[in-house]
């Protein structure tokens, strides 16, 4: 019997940090050169992926040649390397890459074909499309190498199967949303049961800017059946050995079933706050804790990336906070085992009246609300500025859509890891984590939300229902539904109406927050577009 050993390496790189990612695909070649027959890296695993518009800038990709070519003269022993890199080719062109590499050299390259260019994906704009590919010899095996979008399409599949591949082996990087890991895996076997050929599906993991890779690699056999499957949201290699006769996998680690629901979304919000601070740099975060639920689950989820000493938290009470936010903000810091102090907004208000009253005869209403939130803005980045440590802004996706924030204000802040998180998700998030040990006092939880800017202030004085709200703004933002179908749902017009143009008006806003996890399939930024100057809002129809 022949076998044919492959190794998984799903590993967490950093986007421009040439030389440390060749030194992490260095050390697992090392430690499976001499066991394995190949050891696959996910896609652009050498610059980390997206690199963007560093791919355009001609000496960084001179740096990823050097550093490639270096990294081929590491690679004595048994086990070829696949891995994936920004590469110069002949023509001058700049292409995705697969590269093969094994004793000493680069011994074949095979370029991405389908190059995706809708939401968070821009790679027409940075890379030339490559021709359809052909198997890759190696070792006595025929290799189907394709790029993790060349397997959304029949062709490049249809292609290597016809020119005699045995086996696909897929690097990838494929951010996290919710429930793609399903439709992931349904694409996969689309192309084992076109096919006939068993798959190796090999996923980055790590958070860059916005985005998320949950890794959740996984092999499927020739039946489209899975073989097993690597954790989702952590680094982990892990070795498959088949036999060649039958390409059947005879070796294989106990698959790891990926986190669902949830579990899968607080996952996927603290590997991309922990990255994002850690690769950046930052010693840890600080934000304003008011007492209610969504800094109450910042908190949580930064404690929780992070450690507890790296987080610190500030009330900022005014005249019109409560006593009952007061005891919550406490308790729950408490819960988390993060440092907490109580500093007051009262002066500055006082002196913002002085200075505003003078100028102005009405100093009162939405004006002085949103001085409040501007004195705890700017005490935060003052006290960033004293410790280094990051603002975390707090605010979810339901008040960021109908522009239910103060800039210079609450929207102040290096991140933000709800900003995609509707408000009902952040309930039954907060609910999910007490599940694994009480963090978030109850209260916070089912009391009514208030922003506590002017006495007895509800969220719901100023918007319609949490639940009717995300439920508009999904149809809306998420599923560009006309007005009809959306009434339909149950909605009033006039509500819908009035969502409609709130979430219109307030793109400016948008455009100047902080970035924050990406959890859906359309996120506010790339994957949504809109114009700040816009007159398509009258869109009320009887």
């Amino acid at each position: 019997m022949t076998s044919f050993t492959i190794t998984l390496a799903q590993l967490n790189p950093t986007v421009g940090d040439i030389s440390g990612n060749i030194e992490k695909i260095r050390a697992v070649h090392a430690a499976h050169k001499d066991t394995s027959d190949l050891v696959a890296c996910t896609e652009m695993i050498v610059t980390g992926y997206p690199a963007d518009d560093l791919i355009l800038k001609p000496f960084f990709i001179d740096r990823v040649m050097e550093g490639v070519t270096a990294l081929a003269r590491d690679t004595r022993g048994n086990a070829g390397l696949l891995i994936s890199a920004p590469w110069r080719h002949n023509d001058g062109k700049t292409y995705s890459a697969i590269l093969l590499l094994h004793e000493g050299e680069i011994i074949a390259k095979r370029f991405k074909h389908h190059l995706p260019n809708y939401g968070v994906f821009d790679e027409v704009r940075v890379f030339k499309a490559g021709e359809l590919p052909l198997p890759v010899p190696f070792k006595g095996a025929k290799l189907g190498l394709m790029t993790c979008e060349d397997m959304w399409f029949p062709d490049v599949a249809a292609h290597l199967k016809k020119h005699g591949a045995e086996i696909f082996v897929i690097p990838n990087g494929s951010p996290y949303e919710v429930g793609k890991n399903h439709l992931r895996r349904k694409i996969a076997q689309d192309r084992v049961h076109e096919t006939g050929l068993p798959l190796v599906y090999v996923n980055q993991v790590g958070g860059q800017d916005e985005l998320v890779f949950d890794g959740a690699s996984f092999v499927l056999d020739a039946k489209g059946a899975p073989v097993t499957e690597l954790p989702g949201h952590v680094e982990h290699v892990s070795t498959t050995v088949w036999d060649t006769a039958t390409w059947s996998c005879r070796e294989f680690e106990k698959p790891h079933p990926p986190a669902e629901g949830m579990e899968s979304i607080y996952r996927t919000l603290t590997l991309g706050l922990a990255d994002y601070v850690n690769k950046n740099g930052f010693p840890g975060v600080l934000l304003g804790m008011s007492g209610g639920i969504d800094s109450a689950l910042s908190a949580s989820i930064a404690a929780d990336a992070l450690g507890p000493e790296r987080v610190r938290c500030f009330m900022m009470p005014s005249p019109y906070t409560s006593q009952e936010s007061l005891d919550d903000a406490a308790e729950c810091s408490g819960l988390l085992g993060i440092r907490h102090d109580t500093v007051g907004i009262k002066p500055a208000m006082e002196a913002f009246e002085t200075m505003l009253s003078g100028a102005h005869e009405d100093y009162k209403g939405i004006t002085a609300e949103n001085v409040q939130a501007r004195a705890r803005g700017v005490f935060l980045m003052a006290m960033s500025n004293a410790t280094g440590y990051m603002v975390l802004s707090t605010g979810n996706k339901s008040e960021m859509s109908v522009g239910y924030a103060t800039l210079y204000g609450d929207m102040c802040g290096g991140y933000n890891v709800l900003k995609d998180v509707y408000k009902m998700t952040v309930f039954e998030l907060a609910k999910w984590r007490n599940t694994k040990g009480r963090v978030i006092p109850e209260r916070i939880i089912t009391k009514p939300p208030s922003a506590e800017l002017r006495p007895d202030q509800k969220d719901e004085d100023s918007l319609p229902p949490y639940k009717d709200l995300d439920d508009i703004l999904h149809c809306i933002v998420e599923d560009e539904m006309n007005i009809a179908d959306i009434t339909a749902r149950g909605h009033s017009l006039e509500t819908v109406n009035r969502v409609w143009k709130l979430l219109d008006r307030a793109e400016y806003k948008r455009r100047q927050a902080c970035p924050g996890v990406k959890i859906s399939r359309k996120a506010f930024g790339r994957d949504r577009r809109y114009p700040i100057v816009n007159k398509f809002t009258d869109i009320a129809t009887k």
